[in-house]
């Protein structure tokens, strides 16, 4: 590990000044934040990220739950997993949430990993965590080994010639179709961010992960209400039952009315660059039946834009599955 300097922030305004100290752009900026640091401290020691400053943010007071006047619920930036995850609102209110988080990780990850360390999280791709491999990611303009190398737990949406290294976070799956706002302190004050603007894909600049520049600060995210007869759930595939990352997840929020989709909200992961919505198969279901032969057309319709590599064709037809299984898990007798 590289020597570094460590600093407590006194306020989010000085968390933001340190923040956007570096005079590199995104993808080499010398200036990291360190919450649980899960994430980060493992990248460091493996060489991966080599800050020369690092910003604890402990001290914040950023690790609150609210319940919001509209029934929604804000979520601070350093709330642990665990805590989120088992907060009694979030279990009533949002359960595909509960369930996705403590489908992540071991126990005592969940008890350091935070909020916003958890939707910034980093791919798992061997190629990015091994500085001797080529990874445009980790060293734009590099190249790619995992093009032509071991890319079975990589994605197959969302990919580019330049990158295909999938987005590992189980709670960004379940975000996605809750649909949250992502509220960010900068150097130009506070914005919103929609969970759906937040992530990029890879392009060209695959190095370039979210619509934060440097200096920005995740502060906390609101979710609105869903529905009162919604329900919701989540489904993780992976290789083994315990601490593993998924080779493809499926998370649904639906409403049914007199036998019909009123609102469906299909999210994906462990098979794409960013949290994916497969909106295509939301939409050919929406005022549908949930037959088995219209929820397995629309989960065809979800992986019909797949790029598999040499290694991953598997996960087009697990991801398929995964769909259908969510979608039958969640409606219960709806399904017919």
């Amino acid at each position: 590990m590289m020597p570094f300097r460590l600093r407590q922030a006194l306020s989010v305004q000085d968390a933001v000044l340190q923040g956007a100290a570096s005079p590199t752009a995104q993808q080499g900026s010398t200036v990291r934040f360190l919450a649980g640091g899960t994430t980060l401290l493992d990248l460091m020691k493996l060489d991966v990220e080599h800050p020369t400053h690092v910003v604890q943010l402990a001290k914040l007071g950023l690790d609150r739950i609210e319940a919001l006047p509209d029934g929604g619920l804000c979520i601070g930036a350093t709330v642990r997993n665990a805590d989120l995850a088992h907060h009694e609102y979030v279990k009533r209110g949002y359960p595909v949430l509960s369930e996705a988080l403590l489908s992540g990780a071991s126990a005592q990850l969940r008890n350091m990993a935070t909020t916003a360390g958890n939707l910034l999280q980093r791919t798992r791709c061997v190629y990015f965590r091994d500085t001797a491999m080529a990874c445009n990611k980790r060293a734009p303009g590099s190249g790619c080994d995992a093009l032509a190398g071991y890319n079975r737990n990589l994605a197959i949406l969302g990919t580019s010639e330049h990158c295909i290294a999938s987005n590992p976070s189980d709670m960004n799956v379940a975000l996605a179709v809750l649909e949250p706002q992502i509220h960010v302190e900068g150097l130009h004050g506070e914005r919103t961010v929609p969970f759906s603007k937040f992530h990029l894909v890879p392009r060209e600049t695959p190095h370039l992960e979210t619509v934060l520049v440097p200096g920005d600060l995740v502060t906390h995210l609101t979710l609105p209400p869903l529905p009162p007869d919604a329900r919701s759930g989540y489904l993780k595939l992976r290789d083994r039952a315990s601490y593993e990352f998924a080779l493809a997840s499926c998370a649904i929020v639906l409403v049914t009315r007199d036998g019909k989709v009123d609102t469906i909200r299909i999210g994906l992961g462990g098979i794409a660059t960013r949290p994916w919505r497969a909106i295509e198969a939301e939409h050919m279901l929406a005022g549908q039946p949930l037959t088995e032969a219209n929820v397995q057309a629309a989960a065809a319709a979800a992986l019909k834009g797949a790029k598999p590599q040499s290694e991953n064709g598997f996960k087009v037809e697990l991801a398929r599955r995964c769909i259908v299984q969510a979608i039958r898990n969640v409606a219960g007798e709806a399904f017919q």
